[in-house]
């Protein structure tokens, strides 16, 4: 798999995708976009993964959205009929939101480690995360709202879950650097670590322990969290009866209670 923007390693039942322009402070450029979905495809179609890890080389995790390609492709303007026009534009920005969609819907816990500055797009990315580690001086910003753009791909649509509606307001009208300690305390960090490399560690660690249990019940938590969220609490208490009565008959619960009676570790085998 040749790539551009990204890289990805696989060990140990934990995907690592890492974002490596560091010198362009990992700036999203057009490769980025279709990378991000064939990344996130081989994940899926590997049966070995049981967590995956998103983190970045450089100072800072994402400055988002490259502006100059986004100047000379998604703001260009085209030729012919104006509603033609503004129906091309809604595929392009169809396509960019898929690309945080996949993270969303990836069958394995996503974990984002991030350092320094998270702006515009990436908020887009970490919101569609399921778990997020900083550094100290970390800091998410709304960017879009600086340079007259709604923000479009994931954020304010996710973001609402995970922060209390006012402060999601204040930050995306304001743009406003929403930094570590503050992140933390309303839970948008999992956790914050002096530096980049005891952040790493920790998401590390964490993705290993997801990695130890069942793939099945991880991947059906994480199935039944995500449709909970999008439904009422009927609906998602009948998604979770649904599902359990088609995956509890498996062998990962015998070998779960088995393990715990004899205090051993438990084996269980990748999913499909």
């Amino acid at each position: 798999m040749e790539l551009q923007t990204l890289s990805l390693a696989v060990a140990e039942g934990v995907a690592r995708v890492a974002m490596t322009r560091g010198q362009a402070f990992n700036t999203m450029t057009e490769a980025f976009w279709t990378e991000i979905v064939t990344v996130f495809e081989a994940i899926e179609a590997d049966p070995s993964v049981r967590a995956v890890l998103i983190v970045s080389a450089g100072k800072h995790f994402t400055a988002g959205l490259d502006l100059a390609w986004a100047g000379a492709d998604l703001l260009a303007e085209g030729e012919g009929d104006v509603a033609r026009q503004r129906l091309a534009l809604r595929r392009k920005v169809k396509a960019m939101q898929n690309s945080f969609t996949v993270i969303d819907q990836c069958k394995a816990p996503v974990i984002a480690v991030v350092q320094g500055g998270c702006i515009g797009g990436g908020v887009d990315l970490v919101t569609a995360c399921d778990i997020r580690i900083g550094t100290a001086d970390c800091f998410f910003s709304i960017q879009e709202i600086n340079v007259g753009i709604v923000a479009d791909v994931g954020t304010l649509q996710r973001i609402p879950h995970l922060l209390p509606q006012g402060l999601v307001r204040e930050l995306a009208y304001t743009g406003r650097r929403f930094m570590a300690e503050e992140a933390a305390r309303h839970g948008f960090l999992n956790r914050v670590l002096p530096g980049h490399d005891e952040a790493i560690a920790a998401g590390e660690a964490l993705a290993r322990e997801i990695a130890s249990k069942s793939p099945v019940a991880v991947q059906g938590t994480k199935a039944v969290l995500n449709r909970g969220r999008d439904q009422g609490i009927a609906e998602g208490l009948d998604y979770v009866a649904t599902w359990n009565s088609a995956f509890l008959p498996g062998a990962d619960l015998g070998e779960a209670m088995g393990a715990h009676l004899q205090k051993r570790p438990a084996r269980f085998g990748d999913a499909i």
